[in-house]
């Protein structure tokens, strides 16, 4: 199997990345805007499951499509419970702390989770994934990850509880796509350099 290219995983993978990452949220916000709580709720739960159905249809893991379709779900809950959209917006930056602290977890125990999540965007061999480098090189991005996601949950939890819905939205997408962006773009850069060292491609990351 030949190695992606940068441009090919950027490209490629990263695109589906962040529309499970910020499409439930800007299709709630329009719905809530145009019809209440409801159509808001309605419309991001529908739109989770048509992700993950497609993904399933692709025959990809959709392990990112599973993890929104779970977190909508339990975002629809909480927002129709409380009777606002504090409600919808809450438990995703609970899950976020959670995976944050699970992704530093997961590199002391010896099991980056970010090799869960590079199966997304390139199916690699059984000995690419368990060779030294790449390894390291899972570690050193889930340490990152999990830095990024615990420092984005408290960020979004002050916005929140301090600032309109409308301001929350916005200062969220604006600040998170860049963020975000960046990490992917540099996370299939570092990740693909251990690979293609692993598969002899190149010198030691």
């Amino acid at each position: 199997m030949s190695l992606p290219s940068f441009p090919s995983l950027l490209f490629g993978s990263g695109p589906r990345f962040l529309r499970d990452a910020f499409g439930p949220t800007v299709v709630f916000y329009l719905g809530w805007k145009l019809h209440g709580l409801l159509l808001g709720v309605a419309a991001a739960t529908v739109l989770t499951i048509v992700v993950y159905g497609w993904e399933r249809r692709r025959q990809r893991p959709g392990v990112a499509a599973r993890i929104g379709l779970a977190i909508a779900l339990v975002q629809a809950g909480a927002a129709l419970l409380s009777g606002s959209p504090v409600g919808y917006f809450a438990p995703p930056i609970l899950v976020s702390a959670v995976y944050g602290l699970a992704f530093l977890g997961s590199v002391v125990i010896g099991k980056p989770l970010v090799a869960v999540f590079a199966r997304e965007a390139y199916p690699m061999r059984a000995e690419v994934r368990a060779h030294p480098a790449v390894q390291r090189a899972f570690a050193r991005l889930s340490i990152a990850w999990g830095g990024y996601m615990l420092f984005r949950s408290a960020f979004r939890l002050v916005v929140l509880l301090t600032l309109s819905i409308d301001l929350y939205v916005l200062i969220n997408v604006l600040t998170a796509t860049p963020g975000t962006v960046g990490m992917l773009a540099w996370s299939f850069w570092y990740g693909l350099r251990g690979v293609r060292y692993a598969d002899g491609q190149r010198s030691a990351p």
